[in-house]
């Protein structure tokens, strides 16, 4: 008779699990509470204690770890001596382990204290799974209950090859890889340590994406285990599927949109960097500024909204071309009307507010770089010329910090009352972005207006052509050996200046 050993914290379907081992001729060994489950659903199983001829002790932090276990997991079936060892020793092969592991991550989740968190990490039950799959080829090492029915199927039709077999402790070594990459990042974080010597990360394929960043790319979708809430949480209600510049142009809209906290703002993203984005006393008001901002490139673009989108938002959406419409919320008919594009992606926002992310990680064809992200905005609005700004352009100079910290270096963005006129970015040039935000926007007004800009100025060019185009107002983030120059001139134009103390890459 085979034997298997099943032990199991979340007994969904364990029951059924068991009785179908049982009728293809399995001795089922158990333990605790899968024990008292598995008699309780009909399932006739030895208790551990009769295999190891040892009580469990110390609170269960000891019941599996014993030689007449992992002896019969780990001695393999095509040595003799190996044979002979385990049938001196009295020990009975196990041919099946079903383990799933405490719940650690359910308890991070919850906030539990230290105490229970070391409670919840599983020893038993990840030695047995690498023992098991260790030696898979003799022994089925069962983690994930959507294996259970493939794996009953496998045995019954005499399937169950190595192949089968190798598939499963593949699955097995990741189970325990990825629980204990929570483990490590929880301790950690309890020592303080940022940046370890070793960082240990755990991502989870949560979809399919179309394809990368060209259809010749495959790409999927992961997410971060150990982070429960992200900015990208969203439940789709409509529209094809997701792409990979899809999900990264949408985290640039909604990263936008949670910069401005309780205040109405609409973003508009095209490749990645914002092209509208605009402050209004409604959805609607805030929607058509941004769109107006730029009504060329938000064209096939990204929005994202920090508010409920009503009807005539919806209807003002409807009559361009979008990707995604991305919210918090949607009136019903709002939906009916953005619905009507069968295409159209209407993503509901779920953690709009969320900061429990702490890397921003570049993978570079096998080095990585790992930064913390970049949560700060400015440390201070410092005044460095004779020209002081009004309290509407300082305001302004807030809204442009917050847009511009999004826009490809090197990035300036102008602005006014609360709108972006015009953004230029991804150039090797300061100036030639100010000069090309400028030329792409000839209809526009730029007289009275605010320029951010998302680093220091280098020479003094960039004040003479944003004085030449009317902008009043500039905040920079100061800190070059040539500040003096940009302050003097603005200061024989009339222009006021203000330093941030941060500056804002983004590559």
């Amino acid at each position: 008779m085979r034997r298997a050993l099943i032990s199991v914290t979340n007994k969904n379907g364990v029951v059924d699990f068991a009785k179908g081992l049982v009728e293809l001729g399995f001795e089922i060994v158990s333990t605790g509470g899968t024990l008292k489950a598995l008699n309780e659903g009909g399932v006739k199983a030895i208790d551990i204690e009769d295999v190891t001829g040892f009580p469990e002790i110390l609170d269960g932090r000891v019941k599996t770890l014993h030689p007449m276990v992992h002896g019969g997991l780990l001695f393999r079936r095509d040595l003799k001596e190996h044979v002979e060892t385990v049938e001196k020793m009295g020990i009975t092969p196990i041919d099946l382990v079903c383990v799933n592991l405490y719940e650690f991550e359910k308890a991070l989740r919850e906030g539990k204290p230290m105490p229970d968190m070391i409670e919840n990490i599983d020893i038993g039950g990840p030695s047995m799974v690498r023992s098991a799959a260790k030696n898979y080829k003799d022994v089925l090492i069962v983690t994930d209950s959507r294996d259970y029915v493939p794996v009953l199927e496998a045995i019954k039709n005499d399937t169950a090859d190595e192949a089968f077999r190798l598939n499963l402790a593949y699955k097995a070594f990741s189970t325990t890889a990825a629980y204990d990459s929570m483990i490590s990042r929880y301790f950690a974080e309890q020592v303080g340590d940022e940046f370890p010597e070793t960082l240990n990360l755990s991502f989870k394929k949560v979809e399919h994406l179309r394809y990368g960043e060209n259809a010749q790319q495959a790409a999927n979708k992961y997410e971060d285990t150990y982070v429960s809430k992200s900015l990208l949480d969203y439940e789709q209600l409509n529209g094809k599927e997701i792409s990979f510049n899809n999900v990264n142009d949408l985290y640039g809209a909604v990263a936008v949109v949670r910069e401005f906290g309780d205040q109405i703002v609409t973003a508009a993203i095209k490749h990645s960097t914002p092209c509208g984005v605009a402050i209004g006393n409604t959805v609607f008001e805030s929607y058509k500024k941004a769109y107006e901002a730029d009504p060329q490139s938000i064209f096939g673009g990204i929005v994202a909204t920090n508010g409920k989108i009503d009807k005539a938002t919806a209807e003002k959406m409807h009559e361009i071309f979008l990707e995604i419409v991305a919210a918090p919320d949607y009136d019903e008919d709002a939906l009916e009307i953005l619905k009507t594009k069968k295409n159209l992606r209407i993503l509901k926002l779920k953690n709009l507010c969320a900061r429990e992310a702490k890397y921003d990680i570049k993978y570079l064809e096998g080095k990585v770089l790992v930064q913390e992200l970049n949560k700060e905005m400015i440390k201070e609005m410092n005044i460095v010329t004779e020209a002081k700004p009004t309290e509407a352009e300082m305001s302004d100079m807030e809204f442009g910090m917050r847009v511009v910290k999004y826009v490809k270096s090197n990035a300036v963005c102008i602005v006014k009352d609360g709108v972006t006129l015009a953004i230029g970015g991804g150039q090797t040039s300061r100036v030639w972005a100010l000069e090309n935000a400028i030329h792409n926007n000839p209809d526009k007004d730029f007289n009275g207006a605010v320029l951010a800009s998302d680093a220091f100025f280098p020479f003094n060019d960039c004040v003479e052509v944003a004085h030449n185009a009317g902008i009043k107002a500039i905040v920079q983030p100061g800190g070059s050996i040539r500040d003096q120059d940009s302050i003097d001139l603005c200061n024989e134009y009339g222009m006021s200046m203000v330093f941030t103390g941060y500056r804002h890459f983004r590559h």
